[in-house]
């Protein structure tokens, strides 16, 4: 949620008019950004890195621009099935300066069906990860600790997310994809529903193959060491912002190795240890 009272406080002595005028321009360009990753969706053209209107840094505004698009979606019909966590890679959030992942939102609009076919012409500057992803069986309110977020997962399973930028050669800052809601595209789910008692999650291997090709490799641990403190990042993290995970909410968790790009009739397979396989094809 963005807390402008906050950061334009009396403590740095701004007057009555001055803060109102503060919040008209932060708030144009907060609408001004939305408006530009609206258009350029809509009509598959990429646009400069947004960060020139809202800065690289205000994470706040940055959220402010993807809640505002968010309610578009849900105003014309769409409907929310879960949330998806970047930047859950230490090396990625030094590259971009922050200390924490981020997170988007999932619309049923967005899954693939395992071994489904997804049109190439859907997607912008696409690439593929796999993950683990989570279906939360509980609703996880108030001080969310681990052994709550155990409680409350229904299974894990394998996933392919497609993910996509609007912002033109994937130019991108913390604030960038924040605003992109997360740079999120589509995402396919596995077929195995698997208890988490069962998996190491930390150590199981992922292998994705493109096109029957290795094309990336990793394990659990790529994930902030362990998915599940991605996913307990995010429980905290949406039950303070006083939007809890819900009972059947799914969550993409992080991605276990590196992403590879996408082009039109590409194939791709990834295999988890423990979780099974999940295919996609882009046509």
């Amino acid at each position: 949620m963005y807390h402008f009272d906050f950061i334009y406080s009396g403590k740095f002595g701004i007057s009555s008019v001055r803060y109102c005028n503060i919040f008209a321009t932060e708030m144009n360009q907060i609408n001004q950004a939305a408006q530009l990753l609206w258009d350029s969706s809509n009509h598959k053209k990429t646009i400069p890195p947004v960060r020139s209107i809202i800065t690289a840094t205000d994470i706040d505004a940055a959220y402010a621009v993807q809640k505002i698009n968010i309610q578009k979606r849900i105003d014309n019909g769409e409907r929310v099935i879960g949330k998806k966590i970047g930047l859950t890679s230490f090396a990625v959030q030094e590259q971009l300066g922050v200390d924490q992942p981020d997170y988007g939102i999932l619309f049923e609009s967005m899954q693939v069906k395992n071994g489904g076919q997804l049109p190439f012409t859907d997607l912008m500057q696409p690439k593929a990860e796999a993950e683990i992803a989570f279906k939360i069986g509980k609703d996880l309110n108030g001080d969310v600790d681990i052994s709550d977020l155990i409680d409350a997962i229904e299974y894990a399973t394998a996933s392919i997310e497609i993910v996509g930028s609007r912002v033109e050669n994937w130019d991108i800052r913390i604030t960038d994809t924040i605003a992109d809601n997360a740079s999120a595209s589509h995402f396919v789910l596995g077929d195995n529903h698997i208890n988490i008692d069962q998996l190491d999650l930390p150590n199981c291997s992922m292998s994705m193959t493109k096109n029957g090709k290795i094309a990336s490799e990793g394990m659990g641990s790529a994930c902030m060491d362990n998915p599940l403190n991605a996913a307990l990042w995010l429980a905290q993290v949406m039950a303070k912002n006083g939007t809890p995970l819900q009972a059947g909410d799914i969550l993409l968790s992080g991605a276990l190795g590196p992403m590879v790009p996408i082009e039109k009739g590409d194939n791709f397979e990834a295999t988890i240890q423990g979780l099974g396989s999940v295919t996609i094809q882009i046509n």
